[in-house]
Protein backbone atom coordinates (compact mmCIF):
# COMPACT_ATOMS: atom_id res chain seq x y z
CA UNK A 1 0.00 0.00 0.00
CA UNK A 2 1.40 3.57 -0.79
CA UNK A 3 1.43 6.22 1.22
CA UNK A 4 1.28 10.28 -0.29
CA UNK A 5 3.88 11.78 1.96
CA UNK A 6 2.73 15.37 0.75
CA UNK A 7 0.14 16.15 -0.97
CA UNK A 8 -2.59 19.53 -0.70
CA UNK A 9 -6.09 17.95 -0.84
CA UNK A 10 -7.13 21.42 -0.16
CA UNK A 11 -6.16 22.90 -3.94
CA UNK A 12 -7.03 20.29 -6.10
CA UNK A 13 -9.70 20.95 -8.98
CA UNK A 14 -12.78 18.66 -7.72
CA UNK A 15 -14.94 19.15 -11.28
CA UNK A 16 -14.48 16.25 -12.38
CA UNK A 17 -15.24 14.41 -9.57
CA UNK A 18 -18.15 15.69 -8.98
CA UNK A 19 -17.29 18.43 -6.55
CA UNK A 20 -16.43 15.61 -4.14
CA UNK A 21 -12.66 14.92 -2.71
CA UNK A 22 -14.18 11.94 -1.21
CA UNK A 23 -14.91 10.47 -4.83
CA UNK A 24 -10.87 11.46 -6.03
CA UNK A 25 -9.42 9.94 -3.07
CA UNK A 26 -11.71 6.34 -3.48
CA UNK A 27 -9.87 6.66 -6.89
CA UNK A 28 -6.28 6.95 -4.99
CA UNK A 29 -7.35 4.29 -2.52
CA UNK A 30 -8.30 2.00 -5.21
CA UNK A 31 -4.87 2.69 -6.95
CA UNK A 32 -3.37 1.39 -3.33
CA UNK A 33 -2.91 4.47 -1.79
CA UNK A 34 -3.22 3.51 2.37
CA UNK A 35 -2.40 6.96 3.79
CA UNK A 36 -1.86 10.93 2.88
CA UNK A 37 -0.68 13.77 4.17
CA UNK A 38 -1.88 17.18 3.39
CA UNK A 39 0.10 19.68 4.09
CA UNK A 40 0.01 23.11 5.48
CA UNK A 41 1.42 26.37 3.35
CA UNK A 42 -0.32 29.39 5.41
CA UNK A 43 -2.32 30.08 8.27
CA UNK A 44 -4.58 31.80 6.85
CA UNK A 45 -5.68 29.09 4.34
CA UNK A 46 -5.02 26.53 7.25
CA UNK A 47 -8.81 26.56 8.81
CA UNK A 48 -9.96 25.84 5.26
CA UNK A 49 -7.33 23.29 4.48
CA UNK A 50 -8.74 20.96 8.05
CA UNK A 51 -12.36 21.82 7.06
CA UNK A 52 -11.41 20.02 3.48
CA UNK A 53 -10.19 16.93 5.02
CA UNK A 54 -12.24 16.51 7.18
CA UNK A 55 -13.82 12.76 7.74
CA UNK A 56 -10.95 11.72 6.14
CA UNK A 57 -10.08 9.49 8.44
CA UNK A 58 -6.26 8.11 6.09
CA UNK A 59 -5.09 11.65 5.82
CA UNK A 60 -3.16 13.43 7.97
CA UNK A 61 -2.43 17.06 8.73
CA UNK A 62 0.89 19.06 8.88
CA UNK A 63 1.12 22.94 9.89
CA UNK A 64 3.37 25.49 8.62
CA UNK A 65 4.25 28.04 6.55
CA UNK A 66 5.42 28.36 3.29
CA UNK A 67 8.60 30.40 2.69
CA UNK A 68 6.18 32.36 -0.16
CA UNK A 69 4.17 32.72 1.84
CA UNK A 70 6.37 34.74 5.26
CA UNK A 71 4.67 38.29 3.94
CA UNK A 72 0.98 37.09 4.50
CA UNK A 73 1.11 34.54 7.35
CA UNK A 74 4.12 35.99 9.18
CA UNK A 75 5.67 33.15 11.87
CA UNK A 76 3.43 32.94 15.40
CA UNK A 77 4.86 30.26 17.50
CA UNK A 78 1.55 30.81 19.57
CA UNK A 79 -1.01 30.12 16.82
CA UNK A 80 1.01 27.46 15.13
CA UNK A 81 1.52 25.43 18.98
CA UNK A 82 -2.24 25.80 19.02
CA UNK A 83 -2.87 24.18 16.10
CA UNK A 84 -0.60 21.04 16.75
CA UNK A 85 -2.75 20.71 19.90
CA UNK A 86 -6.07 21.41 18.58
CA UNK A 87 -5.65 18.49 16.26
CA UNK A 88 -3.96 15.02 16.71
CA UNK A 89 -4.09 14.94 13.05
CA UNK A 90 -0.82 16.92 13.12
CA UNK A 91 2.02 14.89 12.25
CA UNK A 92 4.57 17.65 11.27
CA UNK A 93 5.31 21.53 10.97
CA UNK A 94 5.80 23.03 7.78
CA UNK A 95 6.31 23.24 5.12
CA UNK A 96 8.65 25.59 5.54
CA UNK A 97 12.29 26.45 4.03
CA UNK A 98 14.23 28.60 1.90
CA UNK A 99 12.43 29.82 -1.66
CA UNK A 100 14.77 32.53 -3.60
CA UNK A 101 13.63 31.82 -6.92
CA UNK A 102 9.69 32.99 -6.63
CA UNK A 103 10.77 35.37 -3.64
CA UNK A 104 14.21 37.52 -3.45
CA UNK A 105 12.84 40.10 -1.13
CA UNK A 106 11.74 38.01 2.01
CA UNK A 107 15.13 36.19 2.93
CA UNK A 108 15.63 37.65 5.98
CA UNK A 109 12.14 37.02 7.30
CA UNK A 110 12.19 33.47 5.22
CA UNK A 111 15.19 32.40 7.48
CA UNK A 112 14.10 33.73 10.44
CA UNK A 113 10.64 31.27 9.68
CA UNK A 114 12.55 28.55 8.69
CA UNK A 115 15.15 28.31 12.08
CA UNK A 116 11.64 28.76 13.97
CA UNK A 117 9.78 25.88 12.62
CA UNK A 118 13.17 23.59 13.17
CA UNK A 119 13.48 25.00 16.86
CA UNK A 120 9.88 23.99 17.45
CA UNK A 121 9.75 21.02 15.71
CA UNK A 122 12.88 19.69 18.11
CA UNK A 123 10.61 20.76 21.02
CA UNK A 124 7.09 19.10 20.15
CA UNK A 125 8.80 15.63 18.58
CA UNK A 126 7.21 16.72 15.26
CA UNK A 127 9.17 16.37 12.25
CA UNK A 128 9.76 19.26 9.62
CA UNK A 129 8.83 19.38 5.98
CA UNK A 130 11.24 21.30 3.67
CA UNK A 131 10.94 23.17 0.60
CA UNK A 132 14.03 24.80 -1.16
CA UNK A 133 14.75 25.85 -4.29
CA UNK A 134 17.91 28.12 -5.29
CA UNK A 135 18.86 28.25 -1.46
CA UNK A 136 20.61 25.45 -1.65
CA UNK A 137 23.96 26.50 1.02
CA UNK A 138 21.45 28.61 3.35
CA UNK A 139 19.29 25.67 3.30
CA UNK A 140 22.18 23.79 4.74
CA UNK A 141 23.27 26.50 7.02
CA UNK A 142 20.02 26.56 8.56
CA UNK A 143 19.45 22.95 8.58
CA UNK A 144 23.36 22.59 10.56
CA UNK A 145 22.32 24.99 12.94
CA UNK A 146 18.86 24.20 14.24
CA UNK A 147 17.54 20.90 12.99
CA UNK A 148 17.53 18.34 15.72
CA UNK A 149 18.59 14.65 14.20
CA UNK A 150 16.08 13.16 16.33
CA UNK A 151 13.11 14.90 14.82
CA UNK A 152 14.80 16.30 11.50
CA UNK A 153 12.52 15.80 8.52
CA UNK A 154 12.22 15.23 5.15
CA UNK A 155 13.40 17.32 2.04
CA UNK A 156 10.28 17.26 -0.17
CA UNK A 157 10.19 17.32 -3.78
CA UNK A 158 13.60 16.52 -4.06
CA UNK A 159 15.00 18.13 -7.36
CA UNK A 160 18.59 18.82 -6.02
CA UNK A 161 22.09 17.59 -5.94
CA UNK A 162 23.54 14.58 -4.95
CA UNK A 163 26.03 16.13 -2.45
CA UNK A 164 22.65 17.79 -0.95
CA UNK A 165 20.88 14.92 -0.93
CA UNK A 166 23.57 13.36 1.02
CA UNK A 167 24.55 15.94 3.04
CA UNK A 168 20.78 16.38 4.31
CA UNK A 169 20.54 12.55 5.20
CA UNK A 170 23.75 12.93 7.09
CA UNK A 171 21.40 15.80 9.23
CA UNK A 172 18.98 12.73 9.90
CA UNK A 173 16.58 14.16 6.76
CA UNK A 174 14.86 11.64 4.68
CA UNK A 175 14.70 12.03 1.07
CA UNK A 176 11.01 12.50 -0.90
CA UNK A 177 10.62 11.76 -4.53
CA UNK A 178 7.71 13.14 -6.86
CA UNK A 179 6.90 13.05 -10.44
CA UNK A 180 9.45 15.00 -11.26
CA UNK A 181 11.71 11.95 -11.59
CA UNK A 182 9.62 10.45 -14.55
CA UNK A 183 10.61 13.53 -16.53
CA UNK A 184 12.65 13.03 -19.58
CA UNK A 185 15.02 16.43 -18.38
CA UNK A 186 15.68 14.85 -14.93
CA UNK A 187 18.16 12.19 -15.44
CA UNK A 188 20.64 13.55 -12.56
CA UNK A 189 17.83 13.44 -10.30
CA UNK A 190 17.37 9.61 -11.20
CA UNK A 191 20.96 9.65 -10.59
CA UNK A 192 20.09 10.77 -6.54
CA UNK A 193 17.10 8.39 -6.46
CA UNK A 194 19.80 5.14 -7.19
CA UNK A 195 22.11 6.55 -4.04
CA UNK A 196 19.63 7.50 -1.66
CA UNK A 197 19.55 4.44 0.57
CA UNK A 198 15.98 2.07 1.27
CA UNK A 199 15.34 3.40 5.12
CA UNK A 200 16.01 7.39 3.79
CA UNK A 201 13.26 7.98 0.81
CA UNK A 202 9.84 8.66 1.01
CA UNK A 203 7.05 8.86 -2.23
CA UNK A 204 4.77 11.82 -2.83
CA UNK A 205 2.71 13.21 -5.56
CA UNK A 206 2.79 17.44 -4.46
CA UNK A 207 -0.91 17.12 -5.59
CA UNK A 208 -2.57 19.25 -7.78
CA UNK A 209 0.94 19.91 -9.20
CA UNK A 210 3.83 17.86 -11.08
CA UNK A 211 2.18 14.96 -12.60
CA UNK A 212 3.82 12.38 -13.13
CA UNK A 213 4.45 10.63 -16.60
CA UNK A 214 1.93 9.76 -18.07
CA UNK A 215 -0.03 12.20 -16.98
CA UNK A 216 2.59 14.99 -17.05
CA UNK A 217 0.90 18.55 -17.96
CA UNK A 218 -2.70 17.29 -15.97
CA UNK A 219 -3.74 18.20 -12.53
CA UNK A 220 -1.87 15.91 -10.13
CA UNK A 221 -3.82 13.49 -7.74
CA UNK A 222 -2.71 11.08 -5.18
CA UNK A 223 -3.38 7.99 -6.93
CA UNK A 224 -0.60 9.08 -9.27
CA UNK A 225 1.62 8.01 -6.45
CA UNK A 226 2.04 4.43 -8.26
CA UNK A 227 4.03 5.88 -10.48
CA UNK A 228 6.40 7.57 -8.61
CA UNK A 229 6.93 4.32 -6.88
CA UNK A 230 7.04 2.21 -10.03
CA UNK A 231 9.60 4.71 -10.83
CA UNK A 232 11.92 4.39 -8.38
CA UNK A 233 11.31 0.01 -8.36
CA UNK A 234 12.56 0.76 -12.07
CA UNK A 235 16.20 2.97 -11.03
CA UNK A 236 16.72 0.67 -8.04
CA UNK A 237 15.96 -2.61 -9.05
CA UNK A 238 13.22 -3.98 -6.51
CA UNK A 239 10.07 -4.76 -7.21
CA UNK A 240 7.42 -1.58 -6.70
CA UNK A 241 5.93 -3.92 -3.52
CA UNK A 242 9.42 -3.27 -1.48
CA UNK A 243 8.85 0.44 -2.44
CA UNK A 244 5.86 0.66 -0.95
CA UNK A 245 6.53 -1.47 1.73
CA UNK A 246 10.05 0.92 2.58
CA UNK A 247 8.58 3.87 1.61
CA UNK A 248 5.26 3.14 4.08
CA UNK A 249 8.25 1.89 6.86
CA UNK A 250 10.04 4.94 6.07
CA UNK A 251 7.23 7.46 7.21
CA UNK A 252 5.65 6.06 9.98
CA UNK A 253 9.13 5.92 11.43
CA UNK A 254 9.43 9.65 10.54
CA UNK A 255 6.01 10.74 11.09
CA UNK A 256 5.27 8.76 14.30
CA UNK A 257 1.99 10.64 15.50
CA UNK A 258 0.95 8.89 11.64
CA UNK A 259 -0.71 5.43 13.35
Amino acid sequence: MFIDSHCHLDRLDLSKHNDSLTELLNDARQRGVSKMLCVGIDMNLYPAMLEAIEGQSDVYASVGIHPCHVEESPWNEAQIRQAVAANQRVVALGETGLDFFYKTDTKEQQVESFANHLKLGSELDLPVIIHTREAREETLEVMQEHADPKTAGVMHCFTETMEMAMRSIELGFMISFSGIITFKNAADLREVVKAVPLDKFLIETDSPYLAPVPYRGKPNQPGYVAEVAQCVADLKGIRVEEVAERSAANFHRLFKKAV
